[in-house]
């Protein structure tokens, strides 16, 4: 039987990802492994919008901070004690900055949802979960 120590899932607050936690925090329940949530601000709408725009909207450490806070809020009340979780808040690209999360802490899984973006910022970014899975050293669940 396979137990995970340390469990990885990106939260971008789509419901989709609100069901991978759902999923995640289950197995590190059962698991009494570490459950890192990680939300990734795309630094790709920055670059879009040229120099000003990024120095207008980048987050400074009080708005990581308070999406730090977030995420440990997202945890379901009624485990939220129960389990060990740390919260992780990076700028780029989301499917690189998972995977360097994932081997970074050196991560058993990633769990995480299937559908954040649609339509046009589909085709134009592409699927975050397709490139982590492609691009992931270990395994991946995802949850759609």
């Amino acid at each position: 039987m396979i137990k995970f120590k340390k469990i990885l899932c990106p939260v971008d607050y789509s419901d989709c990802s609100a069901k991978a936690l759902r999923y995640a925090a289950g197995l590190a329940l059962k698991d009494s492994a570490r459950l890192y949530l990680m939300h990734v601000i795309d630094k790709r709408v920055y670059d879009y919008g040229g120099p000003v725009y990024e120095a207008q909207l980048s987050p400074d450490a009080e708005v990581i901070e308070h999406l730090k806070e977030k995420l440990g809020e997202s945890v379901p009340k009624e485990i939220r004690g129960d389990i060990d979780v740390e919260t992780i808040v990076t700028v780029g690209v989301p499917a690189q900055e998972i995977v360097n999360a994932a081997d970074d802490k050196e991560v058993d899984v990633i769990v995480m949802g299937t559908h954040g973006r649609t339509g046009i910022a589909h085709v134009v970014m592409g699927s975050v979960a397709e490139n982590v899975v492609r691009k992931a050293l270990c395994p991946v669940l995802t949850v759609r």
